[in-house]
């Protein structure tokens, strides 16, 4: 579905056409270029994309079946790049990734999206308010595209860090409860994240280098967000290693509890053994057997096995079995 077709003078918005042969032959003449925007085309919508721009092949393949790692290609005069949108779902824990490939030659910026996000839409509204920047041409879109996207990382890092640091409290806090199955899915959740954010270093790094088909004013911005990508990556490795370690830490304390329930089952167990060991010797219905005849027998032997046990619950609660 095509989301919005306009061609770019000097950093306005000049032209609102639906032909994508009219805006690209209108964005030559006026010496701007074509921002075209689609949302989840089909193969027949895209393949006339793909005429009108001369898109490579494969980046068009890449654009329409949308299961790519986030990469950077240059295809003859035009760049493809590939990056995933990120949203935290708090309530759910859940990182939800979507799709955006974007494609930048000299006069043309063909950005198809996939998934549920919004990003590309505020970015143009936010793009078309600063007309001197936005006057660099396709090269000032493709850096905004992607400093929205790793902006948004930084929310989800936020999100991901405050579910990290609520699982360490309730981990160390004695509750009995095992936190296993919320560890690992949040573990899960961090290495689908890094798999978005990892593999952009390189494609940022060789944008905020020498590049003939983009705007040298671009590459200090490029190497910001080359930058953000760095540090959100280091992030989190280090939130990865915390959830291991939380995972290890629960664990362990599982283990100690069910020590612990042992020592109190095994402590009840010796208590109540010898009760039991001297009604099972008095049960054997001997004839001859001492003091079985004696009047102060029965008290005694209630005495000794109350006295013993009390004996035994004092040793086992001064030593924490109990």
């Amino acid at each position: 579905m095509i989301v919005d077709c306009a061609v770019y003078e000097k950093g306005r918005r000049t032209i609102h056409a639906v032909s994508f042969e009219a805006a690209l032959e209108a964005a030559r003449e006026r010496d701007g270029f074509v921002w075209i925007g689609l949302h989840e085309p089909d193969a027949a919508e895209f393949e006339h994309v793909a005429s009108a721009f001369d898109l490579h092949p494969l980046a068009v393949e890449d654009a329409i079946h949308a299961q790519q790692r986030p990469k950077l290609e240059r295809y003859g005069e035009s760049l493809f790049l590939v990056v995933k949108p990120a949203r935290y779902v708090d309530s759910d824990e859940v990182v939800e990734l979507g799709q955006i490939m974007v494609f930048v030659g000299r006069d043309y910026v063909v950005t198809v999206r996939h998934g549920e996000s919004r990003e590309l839409r505020s970015v143009r509204q936010a793009l078309e308010t600063d007309a001197d920047k936005m006057s660099w041409g396709p090269a000032w879109v493709l850096h905004a595209i992607g400093d929205r996207v790793v902006d948004d990382y930084e929310i989800v890092m936020r999100g991901l860090e405050n579910d990290i640091d609520q699982i360490e409290k309730e981990v160390f806090s004695g509750a009995s409860a095992t936190h296993a199955e919320r560890i690992f899915k949040l573990k899960r959740e961090v290495l689908d994240f890094r798999r978005a954010v990892e593999p952009l270093e390189q494609p940022f790094a060789r944008l905020s280098g020498e590049n003939d088909l983009l705007d040298e004013h671009t590459r200090p911005y490029f190497r910001d967000v080359h930058d953000h990508v760095l540090r959100i990556a280091e992030r989190l490795v280090g939130v990865d290693a915390l959830l291991d370690s939380a995972l290890h830490a629960n664990v362990a304390q599982v283990g100690m509890r069910q020590n612990e329930d042992m020592r109190r089952i095994s402590a009840w167990v010796a208590i109540i053994a010898v009760p039991t060991m001297i009604a099972g010797v008095y049960g054997m219905n001997f004839d001859h057997m001492p003091e079985l005849t004696w009047t102060f027998g029965y008290p005694l032997v209630l005495a000794v096995m109350a006295v013993t046990c009390t004996l035994l619950y004092r040793a086992f609660k001064r030593r924490g079995w109990l």
